[in-house]
């Protein structure tokens, strides 16, 4: 019951603040030139800003190295995630603009505005280390790898040659990451003026994201949200393989004699099968990709959330 109400609980929250973009933007408050505004600001600003924080306030240097035998769990998932996810991509032959989107929805999760808030309610503060692993590999997982299969994923782009453009090699992302990591490997303090003020912009970003999500909606009509052949797989993939390809790698190793809590194990699947990421139709949107395809796989994953989890809870139990 506790999965179910904090599952619902989730999910209303998200389409409610989803609901306000929609909203404002059908009642022309939001002009055509916004949408690119919060694009940029999150991009380059809000998730930077963020994902630093994030590592300084959830991390140090003796966490890390404690969690790095469940890194290893993780890390095995998401590489063996991708090799399906690419496979899954050649074999339907998805078109060009969203490819990355399917790779992306299958392997990478919405770990902090979902699965942190999920994972504390279902197994409580002592299971925050085993949240932090998943949370640590989805991090490097979405923003060393998965934002460059969104962006070579660019329709637009054309076979003459082009200068080598080293934003998309080192997204701002993944320098705030890559950054966060040096500070707390150094022991550099953070002053508490520059904590609350990155927090307080790196708060930004999911209700944002949401928004954005809100106005997409808006511009293409509810009647764009559907289920068609790409959708259905890509759903299948983040709510069903993603999950069972992490409790196979559980079972692997236990059965190899490596032990692996049950609270860590339990942490771990059910984080592989949290909604997709809230800034995917910005990612999208980017790469000049097709953002009302990234709108709906993330809004129905999000909805259909409410209905994994309570029977994803009943499976761990006997693992």
């Amino acid at each position: 019951m506790d999965a179910l109400l904090t599952s619902i609980s989730s999910v209303v929250e998200i389409i409610l603040v989803i609901a306000l973009g929609y909203g404002l933007r059908r009642m022309k408050k939001f002009d055509d030139n916004f949408k690119g505004s919060i694009s940029f600001l999150i991009m380059n600003v809000a998730l930077p800003l963020s994902i630093f924080v994030s590592v300084l306030d959830n991390l140090t240097k003796e966490k890390l190295i404690g969690l790095s035998g469940g890194l290893i769990y993780v890390f095995i998932s998401f590489a063996l995630g991708y090799l399906i996810a690419w496979l899954l991509m050649k074999i339907l032959r998805v078109r060009k603009g969203r490819r990355g989107t399917f790779i992306n929805m299958i392997v990478n999760a919405n770990t902090i505005f979902v699965g942190l808030p999920l994972n504390l309610a279902l197994f409580g503060q002592v299971s925050l280390p085993y949240f932090l692993i998943y949370y640590v590999a989805n991090t490097i997982s979405t923003w060393a790898i998965g934002v460059f299969f969104i962006s070579n994923d660019d329709p637009t782009a054309t076979a003459v040659k082009k200068e080598f453009n080293w934003r998309k090699l080192l997204p701002a992302p993944l320098i705030g990451f890559i950054v966060s990591l040096i500070w707390m490997l150094i022991g550099l303090p953070l002053p508490k003026l520059v904590d609350s003020t990155f927090s307080m912009v790196g708060n930004l970003v999911t209700p944002l994201s949401l928004i954005y999500i809100g106005i997409v909606l808006a511009d293409a009509g509810l009647s764009s949200i559907h289920f068609d052949r790409d959708t259905i797989m890509a759903l299948i993939g983040r709510f069903i393989i993603a999950p069972a390809v992490m409790i196979g790698i559980v079972v692997l190793f236990r059965s190899g004699g490596h032990p692996i809590a049950p609270l860590e194990s339990s942490s771990l699947i059910i984080q592989s099968a949290t909604p997709g990421l809230a800034v995917l139709p910005i990612l999208v949107s980017q790469s000049h990709g097709d953002v009302e395809y990234a709108t709906n796989v993330v809004t129905t994953s999000t909805v259909l959330f409410v209905i994994v989890i309570p029977i994803l809870m009943e499976i761990v139990r006997f693992i």
